[in-house]
């Protein structure tokens, strides 16, 4: 398939696509065995913010960052919002973290004890805080809790506790707010994990109202999901309220997305050009989700964002009008075709061009091998704790 010969639509398309980047993903981390460190890694939330700010100056695509408590505690997250605006930069979602703390061993909002679902409750509404400071709007939950072994808790008690817990949460959010729910199908845990899947998700989100969302980790389903089959059907639910984009190859190996199976990617961003949530009134969040352990952190975000924006621009090629005739004429293999024809175009010219419009390199990864940058940081950030995944 040729590039059509007016593309202004798709490269204005594409030009407003923006995707969220992880503060962790700048720092050393990655996995449970040896985490690898990285001359010049941030250390604190300052320099990471700085970093992200790296990553949009060469992509023009990467405007926010997602923050984690606790590993991005600073003494005034006003100031660090300022920070990031004068780099161009905005704070995006705020992310919660109870993985960390021996008092949630059994579990977080869903523990027996009413003490330690206080604290984890307790720590939302904190995080809440900084959304206030930060100009957030989005609270992002992935709860780690679980068990690994038959009678060892209640599983319809669990989630009980759960949705008593959330009701809290999210009766906190101011009216501008949104609560973000993930899920993950196994790990830490390997009996049950409390919320598990996207149908627990959405059972949760739909009991709290309307702006409470899933999260959909593209790292966090079963081998052989149809992952674009639940994007479609969040999206016709109105409630997809973000993606978390990584790539795996066995469980969740948060490699950089569209590595493994770049045609799955664009599969899922079939869905979402066809169904209009591309658009920002979609309220569909795009966001890394990635830990980087032996490549470069900087280049390793940009290399995802350009892997995001190529099968957007993929999806974006798709004759809509030639696939519904297909569709309707039953012509099978006619409408798989299409979308082939699709996926098979080279779009990196495409691409280049709207960079090119937008007054930034053709080429993000190389411009930013070119600049210097990591040589200077490598040389300037010596010295202090290293913040990394966990720091």
């Amino acid at each position: 398939m040729t590039l059509p010969a007016d593309t202004a639509q798709i490269r204005a398309d594409l030009a407003a696509q923006t995707i969220e980047l992880p503060s962790w993903a700048f720092g050393n981390s990655g996995t449970r065995f040896k985490v690898f460190s990285t001359p010049g890694v941030p250390r604190d939330p300052f320099e990471k913010i700085a970093d992200v700010a790296q990553v949009h100056r060469y992509t023009g695509a990467a405007p926010r960052v997602s923050l984690h408590i606790p590993w991005d505690l600073v003494d005034d997250y006003e100031a660090l919002a300022a920070h990031a605006g004068e780099l161009g930069v905005t704070i995006g979602a705020i992310n919660s973290n109870l993985f960390q703390e021996d008092v949630y061993k059994l579990g977080s909002l869903t523990h027996a004890d009413p003490a330690v679902r206080r604290k984890a409750i307790d720590h939302h509404k904190q995080c809440i805080e900084v959304m206030h400071a930060t100009g957030s709007t989005d609270l992002k939950l992935w709860l780690p809790d679980g068990t690994n072994y038959a009678g060892q808790d209640d599983i319809r008690g669990r989630q009980d506790r759960l949705a008593e817990s959330l009701q809290e949460i999210y009766a906190a959010l101011d009216p501008s707010h949104r609560l973000l729910i993930e899920y993950k199908f196994f790990e830490p845990y390997f009996y049950t994990m409390d919320i598990p899947d996207w149908g627990t998700s959405l059972v949760h989100c739909l009991a709290l109202g309307d702006q409470a969302a899933v999260v959909l980790d593209t790292g966090h389903h079963a081998p052989g999901t149809n992952i674009e089959f639940i994007v479609a059907q969040l999206i016709r639910l109105g409630k997809l309220g973000a993606f978390d984009f990584n790539s795996r190859n066995y469980a969740d190996d948060d490699l950089i997305v569209g590595a493994a199976d770049p045609f799955q990617l664009f599969r899922i961003m079939n869905e979402i050009v066809a169904n209009d949530a591309l658009k920002a009134e979609s309220g569909v969040n795009f966001m890394l989700d990635q830990c980087h352990n032996i490549e470069p952190k900087i280049p390793g975000q940009i290399r995802s964002v350009m892997n995001v924006q190529e099968a957007t621009a993929k999806a974006l090629l798709v004759d809509r009008q030639a696939l519904r005739e297909a569709q309707t004429a039953g012509d099978v293999l006619g409408a798989n075709g299409i979308l082939m024809d699709a996926y098979n175009t080279d779009v990196r010219p495409l691409l280049a061009q709207v960079r090119a419009d937008q007054g930034l390199d053709e080429d993000p990864y190389a411009a930013f091998a070119a600049s210097g940058y990591l040589e200077s940081i490598a040389a300037e950030r010596v010295g202090g704790q290293q913040a990394g995944w966990g720091a």
